[in-house]
């Protein structure tokens, strides 16, 4: 059977899949995977439902889903397909936003419910761990005491996610999901069933499975994915002018500080021979900072002057 070709990681398609009410089964088992909560989610409201036309006039948004459990505990999720420079602090900006913005004037804080911020990141956050799922909270750095049921964040890197179709038999419910995310695309819809023959996946399977086979959802996927794509080529294009731009520019600036420090040995030098000094070597003189060659300079120069006098 041909490959579905829809990769859940598209915004559209993650949020259609996660953002719609019909498939709160998925829903509730991708985010008690992430979070491992001592009373699991068992019902969820979906505050922000999915609209097409939010995606077909929205050229590049951050789209994300926010839904409610039993006890009124709020849930943050988006898909990031590109690591952009301030995502960690629009991360914490929403997160507060959200706490903030459930109450009213004259209420009561005692009305603030829990809130949990989970960025699904498609590439790496952080490059020095190799660490896929970070958990922030609110704590005191000495005594590790947090401020529990206020403000949570939670990243998840799958660039950093490396488990194959043969590890999935051991795998966690959390490392399956994120296999699921990363390699739908790959896989029909009868084989994605029996890999993963729980309730959520199965949702979710049949989700991306209307995305491939109903034209309109096809259209939005396509145009959604071809704008992501065209963004990455713009970031890295980026990237790469701005690392090129900054290797000229030490490049520059490296031969202006070689001339330089060149220009100084060259004085010392010239003023060891004129007062009949041992002449250090280049080697020696290079192995001192600019600093110091200056300081040379200034105890060399009013001595040749005392004896020109």
């Amino acid at each position: 059977m041909k490959p579905l070709g829809i990769r859940p990681t598209v915004d559209f398609a993650f949020i259609k899949t996660f953002g719609n009410q019909a498939n709160q089964v998925a829903l509730i088992s991708l985010v008690n995977a992430i979070l491992k909560l001592p009373s699991p989610i068992v019902e969820t409201t979906i505050e922000n439902p999915y609209n097409d036309k939010d995606f077909l006039e929205d050229k590049l948004s951050i789209l994300d889903i926010r839904a409610k459990d039993q006890r009124g505990w709020i849930y943050d999720i988006e898909m990031q397909v590109t690591v952009v420079a301030d995502l960690i602090q629009r991360m914490v900006f929403y997160g507060c936003e959200v706490y903030a913005d459930q109450l009213r004037s004259g209420d009561e804080y005692s009305l603030l419910k829990p809130v949990f911020t989970i960025c699904i990141i498609e590439g790496k956050l952080w490059q020095d761990s190799a660490k896929l799922h970070h958990e922030f909270r609110l704590a005191d750095l000495e005594t590790g005491r947090l401020l529990g049921n206020t403000l949570e964040v939670h990243t998840l890197e799958l660039g950093w996610y490396n488990l194959k179709e043969q590890d999935l038999e051991h795998a966690s419910i959390l490392e399956q999901w994120l296999f699921w995310l990363l390699h739908a695309h790959e896989y029909d819809t009868r084989t994605l069933k029996k890999l993963f023959p729980n309730p959520g996946f199965i949702e979710a399977t049949d989700a991306i499975d209307r995305i491939a086979t109903i034209t309109e959802d096809k259209s939005v996927y396509d145009i959604r994915e071809k704008r992501l794509r065209d963004q990455k080529w713009l970031i890295n294009s980026a990237m790469r002018d701005s690392l090129q731009q900054g290797l000229q520019q030490g490049i520059e600036q490296g031969i202006e500080q070689g001339i330089a420090l060149g220009e100084l040995v060259g004085q010392i030098v010239l003023l060891q021979r004129q007062l009949g000094l041992r002449v250090s070597t280049r080697e020696e003189l290079l192995a001192k900072d600019t600093c110091e060659l200056n300081a040379l300079i200034s105890e060399l120069e009013p001595l040749l002057r005392n004896r020109q006098n």
